[in-house]
């Protein structure tokens, strides 16, 4: 495996693979990997002939008082399993590289950035279109690869990569859990005991839903409610949002028409978690 830090170096290797003929899959990624993350990679290295994980942590899709400077990091650790994983080019750049003194330019996908997390966390998603795009740029795959975890993103990508005609295939891949349910994030490692216990309220909810909308279900003021109650009812929990939305256009919707996509936020302690599930109506 190749580090490579710069990103005029990561297009010339890129552009060389793409001389060759050869496929680039690429899987970005704020680093401290866990099994979610790995899970991305194998699928990245059976799809393509060369594989590319960047590790990043991006500050423009932090807001003011967020975890940026706490963000857990330990490269020397992900270097070893991207290793493992069989990761061609794991690609570490600098802030100061990938936002040189001068740097002006953003990208904003208006619509299905607005509501969840875009409604809390402003700038956020703006800052997650920015640096896709220029990863995209570096990298220059054929197939990038996102987890479902991160739901709303994983929609920005997407249209943006449609509304700007790139020539890049996104995938999305299912949720990784831990055996309890709780959806795998990095930033699980803030959690103390009892609250790593309270945030399977989230999972709890989740299922509940899921279970209600496979028995016919399809009503939101039924869902949602439930949904509702059951996260704030976990000690140490306060919502952000419970929303049942349409899987592709992130707009709310009042039934469930086949299928939609029930999207949680809430704070456990001190820590923003996210989750989500399709529910389907038979």
């Amino acid at each position: 495996m190749e580090i490579v830090d710069h990103p005029r170096e990561m297009q010339e290797v890129a552009l060389a693979w793409r001389q060759q003929h050869q496929t680039i899959s690429f899987v970005p990624t704020m680093g401290y990997f866990h099994e979610g993350h790995l899970s991305l990679m194998r699928y990245g290295r059976k799809q393509g002939d060369r594989l590319v994980v960047s590790l990043f942590v991006n500050p423009t899709q932090f807001g003011p008082g967020e975890d940026l400077d706490r963000y857990p990091r330990d490269p020397e650790r992900d270097a070893a399993l991207a290793r493992e994983v069989g990761v061609d080019v794991l690609y570490t750049p600098t802030a100061a590289q990938m936002y040189p003194e001068g740097y002006q330019t953003y990208v904003t996908v208006e619509e299905v950035s607005r509501g969840l997390c875009g409604a809390t966390r402003p700038g956020h998603f703006r800052g997650v279109a920015t640096v896709v795009l220029k990863l995209f740029n570096q990298v220059l795959p054929h197939l990038a690869v996102f987890g479902e975890k991160d739901y709303q993103q994983l929609a920005v990508i997407k249209r943006m990569v449609s509304d700007l005609d790139m020539p890049v295939e996104v995938v999305g891949r299912p949720i990784v859990r831990e055996a309890d349910g709780l959806a795998m994030s990095s930033r699980n490692t803030y959690l103390n005991p009892k609250e790593r216990r309270a945030a399977l309220g989230l999972f709890k909810a989740l299922t509940w839903a899921k279970d209600a909308a496979a028995s016919g279900e399809n009503q939101a003021d039924k869902i949602v409610p439930e949904v509702i109650q059951t996260i704030k009812s976990a000690p140490h929990t306060r919502l952000d949002y419970a929303v049942l939305v349409d899987p592709d256009t992130l707009q709310s919707v009042d039934t469930v028409q086949g299928s939609a996509r029930l999207a949680v936020a809430a704070w456990v302690g001190d820590t923003r978690l996210i989750d989500n599930m399709l529910l389907e109506v038979p």
